[in-house]
């Protein structure tokens, strides 16, 4: 079974972003890693509410405090940083799907805001969509 791309109908703009983000605490984001990497099948990203970047130690307590919620093992391939996220909107989604934006050009074109992101690859039993059925999704958490 071939993984459909979510097509992408628009963006949202910087002021539907902070609207949209006004309580959001933090979006997690579990989608299928690379086939070559067996022992982590599930690419996670973090979205965390905040533009301020955080020191290592409380990026450590944060990491640690996902993985024991979601039941998530063997993290591996650890980014955590500040980076420009930008939001699609497409009908076949209920809540806008948060995108790191990673191209200069899509930075250029897409309106974003910027958030510290966790990104890395590892394991859970919790997130069979993603593992077994090469589905992405996501899940916003409010405060």
């Amino acid at each position: 079974m071939k993984a459909q791309a979510i097509k992408t109908d628009k963006y949202l703009n910087q002021q539907q972003i902070k609207e949209h983000l006004k309580n959001v605490e933090y979006i997690i984001m579990a989608a299928p890693a690379p086939d070559h990497f067996k022992q982590t099948p599930i690419h996670f990203t973090i979205f965390l509410n905040t533009e301020e970047s955080l020191p290592k130690d409380i990026q450590d307590a944060v990491l640690k405090k996902f993985l024991q919620e979601h039941k998530i093992g063997k993290p591996a391939e650890l980014m955590s940083q500040l980076m420009p996220v930008g939001f699609a909107l497409s009908k076949a989604q209920d809540t806008p799907m948060p995108m790191l934006l990673v191209k200069p050009e899509d930075q250029k074109s897409i309106p974003y805001t910027v958030m510290h992101v966790m990104d890395f690859l590892a394991d859970s039993d919790a997130f069979d969509e993603a593992k077994k059925e090469n589905l992405t999704g996501w899940s916003y958490s409010y405060e």
